[in-house]
């Protein structure tokens, strides 16, 4: 279903406006690194902060500028089942591939809860990427949870796996990858790991920086390449680790503002980044092969 490298697109600002021209480029320089696809008003989009007008701007102007070059998911996820499903419902006008739909934060809602929820979203018709990240939620799914939900809700394809327990990934990867799920790395430091144990796809926020080369490392993978892989994925790592000095999209946003390709700007409640950590930041870009990077 999903296969290669998305980066999770920024919002770029300007003013505290939409800056439709760098995210414009932004696309076209990712479409030219060879990525697979987008999501877009993920949390690396910060659309927590978005109207729901300018999410649908952003919907429309992503849509038509990728036109088919490369698939598209929409984030419609919300803690609240109606809200979802009018995101859902907005997204659909703009046929995207599947609608990424995060676990309901706070809530925490119990098996019941969780497949009513997921069975009311799956009833526009369109495929569903469940989006598992307990350090935003404050739930962590069992793998006897996802057996049941999965069970109950076909149309959950795939799921963006962002837990950090290894033993709960590899569980996940044995039991569902390369059959009843597409199971997708949303962890850019995980993702050789991913790529071992048989995921073929990373939704992926650094790589809004970096797609050169987890495009790259994806291409030697799947030529069984695989120690040349790991070579360009050392050579990266600093970048991929910069990337989360601080909260997301803080570290990208301003890379990308010292690449020239977008103001650093982001809304509240976030704010701008320490000056120690830019200073970090501006060490690791000077350092890095520039191949690596978006252009």
């Amino acid at each position: 279903m999903f296969e290669g490298v998305l980066p999770a697109l920024i919002t770029p600002f300007k003013d505290d406006k939409i800056d439709f021209s760098a995210l414009e480029t932004l696309i076209d320089r990712h479409l030219a690194a060879g990525v697979s696809g987008f999501v877009l008003l993920g949390t690396t989009a910060e659309t927590a902060a978005l109207t729901d007008a300018e999410k649908e701007e952003i919907i429309k102007f992503s849509s038509q500028k990728i036109n088919g070059k490369a698939k598209i998911i929409i984030g419609a996820g919300t803690n609240n089942t109606n809200a979802t499903l009018r995101n859902i419902e907005t997204a659909a006008k703009y046929g995207p591939d599947a609608v990424l739909v995060v676990t309901p934060y706070y809530n925490k809602p119990n098996l019941s809860g969780m497949i009513a929820h997921y069975t009311a979203a799956a009833k526009a018709g369109l495929p569903i990427v469940l989006y598992h990240i307990p350090g935003r939620t404050g739930q962590k799914l069992s793998v006897k949870f996802f057996e049941e939900l999965l069970a109950a809700v076909p149309a959950i394809k795939a799921v963006k796996e962002s837990d950090y327990d290894i033993a709960h990934i590899t569980q996940m990867a044995v039991k569902f990858g390369g059959g009843r799920l597409n199971y997708i790395c949303g962890n850019d430091d995980l993702w050789p790991a991913f790529l071992g144990m048989g995921s073929r796809c990373v939704i992926s926020a650094g790589s809004n920086t970096f797609s050169p080369a987890f495009v790259k490392i994806y291409n030697l993978f799947c030529e069984g390449k695989t120690q040349e892989a790991i070579l360009v994925f050392r050579a990266v790592y600093d970048i991929v680790d910069a990337s989360f000095y601080e909260v997301n999209p803080t570290c990208c946003k301003y890379m990308l503002e010292k690449l020239g390709l977008c103001s650093s700007g982001v809304r509240l409640p976030l704010g701008p980044l320490a000056p120690e950590t830019k200073q970090k930041i501006d060490a690791v870009l000077k350092a890095v092969d520039k191949n690596l990077l978006i252009k």
